[in-house]
């Protein structure tokens, strides 16, 4: 997943191809994974089986699995009831246009 990053844009100079970091959680915590994080020159912050829960990992986590969360506040998602992959998408962009719209109403 890390060598499929597309380049990100914003600084001048060469594109960035990869992150800094990666988070993971306790599922990942194996030395395999670490060494491929670090072969493709990218550190591993992935939280320690059997080490009691405070690391502060899970604040920075916590946005990503509530941004996956959001779509499923439409019903439509949650559940996939489409079999057609472009049906389902087109919902999803829907569904995504909503939140963004949300979030922006709720700013002004």
């Amino acid at each position: 997943m890390l060598q499929a990053v597309p380049p990100v844009r914003g600084k001048r100079g060469r594109p960035r191809r990869r992150p800094d970091t990666v988070l993971g959680d306790r599922g990942y915590d194996h030395d395999k994974y670490r060494r491929l994080a670090w072969a493709l020159g990218v550190k591993p912050v992935i939280a320690r089986r059997g080490v009691p829960h405070g690391s502060g990992l899970g604040t920075d986590r916590w946005v990503v699995e509530r941004t996956f969360a959001h779509p499923h506040w439409f019903r439509r998602l949650r559940i996939r009831w489409e079999v057609r992959d472009d049906i389902h998408e087109a919902f999803l962009s829907l569904a995504c246009s909503l939140i963004c719209w949300r979030r922006l109403k709720s700013f002004r």
